[in-house]
């Protein structure tokens, strides 16, 4: 595979802010384009673009884009070096040792690679058994499309690989490479939604048309906690999406779950994964109850129905920093909501996705929701992000839980 831009015309060449200078020495990933100063020539989405300090010397290497907000992803700094196939190639297996050790047969749903944390900027590579999920997240991997796939096969052999686009490449992989969302770019047509195991549960994966890649494969460890939690509980699962914690509290002894989500294609999906492990006693005897319907609106409106555990993992609330502020209050409703159908000595579970929110403001505002409602809680555990979901960057730090029992 090689991944460098042709040389039919001279290397794109950028000089940056000392700031800048400063921040990608520090090890961050991206550059801005408002810390472009100048460059030898108009780049084109794609290629690679150098990037040098006030003194003319190597100070980066990156894909460039040259709409996004993001002008340059960043693939090394420090020493020049060339970017050939056997450079890719380990690159790869750095990401494939990472993770070696930390899965075994029972369960075969992980991430590979994790875009920037793992040394390639907006890319993810999901695994869901024998299928592989290709996400880009810069349209500057477009014109690579073949040599990523090519590689993948190469490494790791599936029997699958999807593509999927985010939202902002979507147009331009249509109208300039010929490839679209949910594209299959490798085996045979799928006849139905793959199913993968995640701790000897089984769930489908809608690796065509769900969101992010089909699962949402970075709550796992929180969803073993909240098995540990649920014996002889009755559970609360809002914003349920596929059923993810309601299958591991049901598995852990829950006397019932109930999931609340506006989707009925999530509920429905909750079914089906419910359904897929039927065999297991403990979930043959939960009782499974869906409720389609607004979760922060129910949590709200509910003036009578209380649970053991309580699990309130919404959507991103912030999706752009101007959304920050807002998210927080929201939160802050959401757990108060949250609390108040919580029984005496039970457990809330509240996460969040949103990246905007740190985890020490995600922490805080938890907190201060249990104080005004006047009971007293412990705090058992806060976590972040798992293993195969490395955050090395501050922008990468979106995932954050806290469990708190009272």
């Amino acid at each position: 595979m090689n991944l460098r831009s042709p040389q039919t015309r001279p290397r794109l060449r950028l000089r940056v802010t000392a700031t800048a200078e400063t921040i990608l020495r520090g090890g961050h990933p991206w550059l801005f384009a408002g810390a472009v100063l100048d460059q030898n020539r108009p780049g084109e989405t794609g290629e690679l673009a150098v990037v040098y300090d006030r003194k003319d010397r190597f100070l980066a290497i990156g894909w460039f884009d040259a709409e996004a907000p993001i002008r340059v992803r960043v693939l090394h700094a420090g020493n020049p070096l060339t970017l050939d196939a056997a450079w890719w190639q380990q690159r790869l297996h750095r990401a494939i040792e990472r993770r070696r050790g930390g899965f075994d047969e029972q369960t075969t749903g992980f991430r590979w690679i994790h875009g920037e944390s793992d040394g390639w900027p907006g890319l993810v590579l999901d695994r869901y058994g024998t299928v592989l999920v290709l996400k880009l997240y810069t349209a500057a991997w477009l014109p690579r499309i073949k040599e990523v796939t090519d590689l993948l096969c190469a490494v790791l052999r599936p029997k699958w690989l999807v593509l999927r686009l985010s939202r902002n490449t979507q147009a331009a992989a249509q109208r300039d490479f010929g490839v679209s969302d949910g594209q299959l770019l490798a085996g045979e047509p799928l006849a139905e939604r793959p199913v993968f195991l995640e701790s000897g549960l089984r769930f489908e994966a809608d690796v065509v048309h769900g969101q992010k890649t089909g699962f949402f494969l970075d709550q796992r460890e929180n969803r073993r906690r909240v098995e540990r939690l649920s014996s002889g509980a009755e559970v609360l699962n809002a914003f349920s999406f596929s059923g993810g914690f309601s299958l591991y509290a049901a598995r852990g002894g829950a006397r019932s779950v109930t999931d609340l989500d506006l989707s009925q294609h999530a509920l429905a999906a909750a079914r089906r994964n419910f359904g897929l492990n039927r065999d297991d006693p403990s979930l043959a005897r939960c009782r499974h109850e869906c409720i389609r319907t607004d979760a922060f609106a129910w949590l709200d409106q509910n003036r009578t129905r209380q649970f053991d555990v309580v699990v309130i993992d919404p959507p991103s609330l912030a999706k752009r920093e101007v959304e920050r502020a807002g998210a927080i209050q929201a939160y802050g409703r959401l757990v108060s909501n949250g609390l108040r159908a919580l029984r005496r000595q039970g457990v809330l579970v509240a996460a969040s996705c949103s990246a905007h929110v740190s985890a020490a403001e995600f922490f805080d505002t938890v907190r201060q929701a249990t104080r005004w409602s006047g009971r007293t809680f412990t705090e058992l555990e806060t976590t972040l992000h798992p293993a195969d979901h490395p955050a090395t960057f501050p922008e990468a730090e979106y995932l954050k839980c806290i469990y708190l029992q009272g």
